[in-house]
């Protein structure tokens, strides 16, 4: 029952709920409908008062926004005007800003110059005051003044022949010190004083010397010197009477002899004294073979024979130097010509006959020694033959050792020797024969470095300080032969190969031609006349233009300065360095300076340097002390050269070839240089340059000159020229960049190491092991043997001594690369000096934006060096360059300074 209500209680709710539901949200909705269509209403009448409000103010928006963009377009105007204006004021800014720069730079480079003003003024002022507290004249090279022709001079005649000196036997009136030392010759052709022939190659040998010689005159009344040639005379004079009549007859002989020179030159080693039993009045003798009552010292010359070449190179037939031991540490080959004892005595008559035969016995303890020697050290391979059992001995004097063999046999030996024995005469009164000239000369040529018993043996061209012989051989005597090994062995290499280097210039430089011999023969006798030597030739400087050329007025524009611009030095005009201020005073010292005794030199990198305080002390003339004297920094250094020698200039010598564009930038480059003498423009073509060209470099302010080449040689770019006025020489290839800081500080230290190559790239000379040979080197390293001279400096000297003094082979070795100019004069300086270079500054390359390829990276450039830098050494016998681990900067480089102080050079 419960249940059927239930359900029908349920029923009524399903079916009253819809209704109900549908009709409460069917009045919900019309109420909401209504609402709605009230609020549309509403809201339709809100925007319709919207819209009208909206359209009023869009209406006034647009107008605003009109205004406004009016305005803007108005502010965009004045803007624009403002910018324009702005931009205008801005390049006025700018303009005054350069400007204001350029007066700067110009107020800065007026200032420099003016600075630079003041220096030249300062300097030109201490020159005028010098000038005339100078009183004496400017010395130059000797000009000939000679003697009347019939010259009546008279020398009072000493007491005998015998007692002749120069000062009572020779005739000075007739060798003023301006005379040249004119030397006659009397031909060989015309007079014959031998019963024999004279011998063929000493007359022509003599004769070529003496033609090719300065002194030589024809004209015999003006002579100072009158020689006569009697030659090469084996055997003896078979009629010395028939001698005197013939030097008699000589047409300039005047009664006496007097300045007369009898040449008696050996040829073989039989050649005998032809003058013992001869009155030779007043006339100087000059032979090999004298005795010590015969030879007038100061007087006669002793001579070497005359067996080499008749002049020329004579490098061809010399040994190497090295290596210092060679197979026999001692040789010797002689056989003694023992006269009987009767004749010994006679040779010393003032000895008694017991101290003869001490004398005898004493040569025969030398054989007895040599061969114990020979026994007890066989390590040292002596070779010793003491009685020429193989071979045939020469004939020879009384009491000498004769020689054994042939000159080749000899020459074999030696070259296999370090050392050579020569035992003097046993008789003690022969102070020179031809045989132990011989024998001094052979092992000098072959480097067996001589050791000479008995020291009274007499050496070539002895006593006159031509020779320093003993930096050449070692002389003992007799009585310390027991202690012979002793002293030969305790000889370091380092010795020994300086012995033998100075016998090879010996006998390069006094014995190894005739030619030679006669120079120094000479030499000899203008050092006892006090006469200077001949002046040297300088070579002519001729112009690749005519006299009718006329550089343009238009001048290059100047290049821009590399960094910043300093104060280098005053601003000069040229000034030549001062010439033969030595031509006497080189006549007083007889020691020969290196390279070259033979000729006067204008100036020499060895003259000697005064004392500090001379320059302040009477002898102040010319230099120019830094702060004059009290020193300084920077502006007191570029104000001054400084240094221990006077003010002087230079001259750059610029070797080129058909390369206008390059010469002519490198020449702007040098404008403005201080200290320039001038520039040498050496045109290595024998075509002109093209004039257009050079017209306009050749217009600017500084001197120059473009030179005329014969022939394109490198070796031209170290000639002589007599343009090149100055002692420092500037050597540059035309492709070389230099600053200016950079040239004048190598002109400083240069100034300093006069002897030396003082230059920026630096090469070295490399050992081959396996080749055993020399390569050359120009990797960047820390040892260095060379300075090339594509940028350096170098002394005038050393262009002489490469022109005329160097072996003619290298030169024309130089010809036949086309290269290696370089290399040689490196070669040359150190063999003269034993020095190496010195670099300066950490320069080693150069660039050359737009020059054409150079040379030197062309592969066979470099073999040709290799090759150049082993035939060198064959020519000098040895390796002349020497290693350097030596660079040389400027003082105060990295030094911290004041503010108020300069460095001396702010990038070096």
């Amino acid at each position: 029952m419960r249940l059927s209500r239930l359900i029908g209680l349920l029923l009524v709710i399903l079916i009253t709920v819809p209704l109900v539901s549908h009709y409460y949200i069917s009045k919900i909705g019309e109420e909401a409908i209504n609402n709605v269509a009230a609020e549309g209403h509403h809201r339709t009448r809100t925007l319709d008062h919207v819209e009208e409000i909206s359209t009023a103010k869009v209406s006034d928006l647009r107008a605003r926004i009109e205004e406004l963009r009016k305005i803007k377009a108005s502010v965009n105007n004045e803007l624009r005007d403002l910018e324009s204006k702005r931009q205008k004021l801005h390049a006025e800014i700018s303009g005054y800003n350069t400007h204001i720069e350029s007066l700067k730079s110009s107020y800065e480079a007026t200032n420099l110059e003016f600075q630079k003003l003041k220096v030249t003024i300062e300097n030109t002022r201490i020159e005028q005051e010098e000038l005339i507290k100078r009183n004496t004249p400017e010395v130059l090279a000797p000009q000939r003044i000679l003697p009347p022709i019939r010259h009546e001079g008279h020398t009072d005649p000493p007491g005998s022949p015998s007692r002749c000196l120069m000062h009572n036997c020779f005739d000075f009136s007739r060798c003023s010190l301006s005379s040249q030392f004119p030397v006659f010759l009397y031909n060989p052709e015309e007079y014959n004083f031998a019963d024999v022939p004279l011998d063929s190659f000493i007359k022509s040998s003599v004769t070529q010397a003496l033609n090719a010689s300065p002194y030589l005159t024809y004209e015999p009344s003006i002579a100072c010197v009158y020689l006569v040639l009697i030659g090469d005379v084996l055997g003896g004079l078979r009629n010395t009477s028939s001698l005197e009549q013939r030097l008699k007859q000589l047409s300039h002989w005047n009664g006496d002899g007097h300045n007369h020179v009898l040449l008696n030159l050996a040829r073989h080693g039989g050649n005998r004294d032809v003058f013992s039993s001869v009155n030779t009045g007043r006339a100087l003798l000059v032979q090999s073979t004298f005795t010590e009552q015969q030879f007038r010292r100061g007087f006669d010359v002793i001579a070497p024979p005359s067996v080499g070449e008749a002049q020329g190179d004579v490098w061809l037939d010399l040994p190497p130097i090295v290596p210092a031991r060679r197979k026999h540490l001692l040789s010797f080959h002689g056989r003694l010509n023992a006269p009987p004892l009767s004749n010994l005595s006679a040779l010393h008559s003032n000895l008694l006959s017991s101290e003869t035969e001490q004398l005898l016995s004493l040569e025969k303890t030398i054989a007895e020694t040599l061969k114990r020697m020979e026994v007890k050290f066989p390590a040292d391979n002596f070779l010793f033959d003491v009685t020429c059992a193989n071979s045939k001995a020469e004939e020879c004097l009384n009491g000498e050792w004769a020689l054994c063999g042939t000159a080749e046999s000899r020459t074999t030996i030696l070259q296999q020797s370090t050392f050579s024995l020569i035992i003097a005469p046993l008789n003690y009164s022969v102070i020179s024969t031809v045989q132990t000239q011989l024998r001094i000369y052979e092992a000098f040529k072959h480097g067996a470095i001589p050791v000479i018993l008995g020291k009274y043996t007499e050496l070539p061209f002895a006593n006159e300080g031509l020779l320093q012989t003993d930096k050449a051989l070692l002389r003992l005597p007799k009585q310390r032969v027991p202690e012979l090994h002793f002293v030969i062995r305790s000889i370091p290499d380092v010795d020994v190969l300086e012995m033998r280097r100075q016998g090879r210039i010996l006998w390069e430089t006094f014995f190894g031609s005739t030619r030679k011999i006669m120079d120094s023969v000479l030499a000899i006798l203008r050092h006892r006349l006090n006469l200077p030597s001949f002046p040297v030739r300088d070579v002519p400087t001729p112009s690749v233009f005519n006299d009718s050329f006329i550089p343009l007025t238009e001048v290059v524009t100047d290049p821009e300065p590399d960094g910043e611009v300093d104060i280098l030095g005053p601003m000069e005009t040229p000034m030549a360095s001062l010439r033969f201020r030595h031509n006497f005073s080189l006549t007083v010292d007889p020691h020969p300076i290196p390279g070259d005794p033979f000729h006067l030199y204008p100036y020499t990198p060895f003259e000697p340097v005064m004392p500090g305080e001379a320059k302040f002390r009477g002898s102040g003339l010319g230099f120019r002390p830094i702060g004059k004297g009290a020193g300084g920094a920077g502006k007191e250094f570029s104000e001054a050269l400084g240094g221990n020698h006077p003010r002087e200039q230079f001259t750059i010598v610029i070797l080129t070839f058909e390369r206008e564009s390059v010469l002519i930038s490198a020449l702007a480059r040098l404008k403005g240089l201080p200290h320039l003498n001038k520039i040498l423009v050496v045109w290595n073509n024998h075509l002109p340059p093209p004039m257009i060209s050079f017209g306009q470099i050749l217009g600017s302010k500084f001197t120059q000159q473009v030179v005329k080449t014969n022939k394109n040689s490198l070796n031209n770019r170290f000639l002589p020229y007599d343009a090149i006025e100055t002692e420092a020489i500037l050597s540059i290839d035309d492709d070389a960049h230099l600053r200016h800081d950079e040239i004048m500080f190598g002109f400083r230290v240069w100034r300093e190491n006069r002897e030396r190559v003082v230059g920026f790239p630096g090469r070295f000379h490399a050992w081959d092991v396996n080749g055993e040979s020399w390569n050359y080197n120009s990797n960047y390293s820390c040892e260095l043997s060379m300075v090339l001279t594509g940028a350096a400096f170098f002394h005038k000297y050393y262009a002489y001594m490469y022109s005329y003094v160097m072996p003619q082979a290298i030169r024309d070795k130089v010809d036949e690369y086309l290269n290696c100019e370089d290399l040689a004069m490196n070669f040359l300086v150190s063999h003269i000096t034993r020095k190496p270079p010195i670099k300066v500054t950490s320069r080693w390359t150069f660039r050359c934006p737009g020059c054409p390829q150079a040379l030197s990276v062309d592969h066979s450039h470099f073999q040709e060096r290799h090759k150049c830098l082993n035939f060198f050494v064959e020519v000098y016998g040895y390796m002349p360059l020497l290693n350097t681990q030596f660079r040389v900067d400027s003082v105060l480089f990295k030094t911290r300074i004041p503010h108020d102080k300069q460095k001396c050079f702010k990038f070096i």
